[in-house]
Parts: structure tokens; sequence; C-alpha cells
């Protein structure tokens, strides 16, 4: 297993994958390359325009109650206190604020996207994904085929239902293939999990 930094940018052009080709699988006798959908959903951008709309009311809120006047017309602040009600919101606010800046940065920064190769003529499978700009922004991990021993799927019925996929590797943690935030039908799951065992020549197990 492998984390670079610098040299899986010319394997990426090496493949020749424009941004176009990820819309879609690139399936092949001997190449699968499955495109992973980063921070970039709409539910994404939902909550976080949700999220920094309702946390500058908060804060507006608040600092309207300490100078006594609204400074938004819409927000009344007259029947609030700055102490506490006042401090309160305003500490609500900024925290808000701070957290959706952070899914803002995750969003435009496309966190978790990229793609799953699997090369069977070349033996080996690829993983990469897109991380926070920095040192680790390009996270690229490679494996020999031969070393996937199993695809595991995990599924967690309930409130908040968790369904992934790894991928078992000799020698090596469970390497997860999906994210948690897809949502995959059970169904949706299950066919994954056997084109990739049939493709990949492996058994399935489950946890």
């Amino acid at each position: 297993m492998r984390m670079t930094s610098g040299w899986e940018s010319k394997f990426v052009q090496s493949l020749k994958l424009n941004r176009t080709q990820f819309v879609m699988n690139r399936r092949s006798k001997w190449l699968w390359i499955e495109p992973i959908t980063g921070s970039r959903k709409i539910s994404n951008f939902f909550f976080a325009c949700l999220l920094f709309l309702g946390s500058l009311g908060f804060f507006v809120v608040g600092i309207s109650s300490y100078l006594g006047r609204n400074l938004i017309p819409l927000l009344s602040s007259q029947q609030i206190l700055f102490v506490p009600q006042g401090i309160v919101m305003c500490f609500y606010g900024i925290a808000g604020l701070f957290i959706s800046s952070y899914l803002w940065c995750t969003i435009l920064c496309n966190v978790g996207s990229g793609y799953n190769k699997f090369d069977e003529k070349e033996g080996v499978v690829c993983l990469f994904r897109w991380g926070f700009p920095g040192r680790n922004r390009r996270i690229f991990l490679q494996f020999r085929m031969k070393d996937i021993q199993a695809i595991k799927m995990e599924v967690q019925e309930g409130l908040f239902p968790r369904r992934v996929l790894y991928m078992e590797i000799k020698g090596q943690q469970d390497i997860p293939l999906t994210r948690t935030e897809e949502n995959l039908t059970l169904r949706e799951m299950e066919q994954k999990a056997a084109e990739l065992a049939r493709f990949l020549r492996v058994s399935i197990e489950g946890f």
C-alpha cells in the first residue's frame, strides 16, 4: 500500500482520463474504472446553505440585542435580552458559521472524489481520492490484485442505516470502496458487490 503526492498525476494522464470520462464507469474485459462521487452533492449544497443562513441569522439577532436595534428588519431582537439569550445566540451563530465554512471548503475542494481502478491485465488495483489542500491533497493507494481475498459488505439497518463495501487485502486492514454517504439500497449494494467479486474472482462476505 502506498500514499503518494506526485507521480499519481502522471498516472492519471497515462490513463488519458479527462473529466468527461469520469461521468460514467469505464469497463472492459480487463479494466474497470469506477468514479467516486465526492462532496459536491446537491444534499451537501443544500445543507451548507441552510446552515450558513441559519447561523448568520442567529449571529445577527445576537448582535442586534447587544446594540439595541435591529440590524435586519426581518430579524427582530426586541424580545431578546443580550444576557443571556443574546450571548447564547451569538455563540451558536459563530459555531454554525465555522461548521458551514468547513462544509463549503469540502465542497469547493471536492473532498472524497476520485476513482477505483481494477486492472486485471496489469494485476493491480488503484484507489485515488482527493483530500484537503496540502501535502496529502492527492491520495493514491495501490495493491496487487492477487492479494485481494474477498469483497465484504457491512450492512447496519435502523434509524441511521450504514451500507459500505470493503475490500479485504492480505496483510492489510479492510479498504472501503464506497462512502457511507452514498446511501446505496441493499439491492444496489448486493448487485455492485456481486459484479465486483465476479470481476476480481473472489468471494463475498458479510459482517
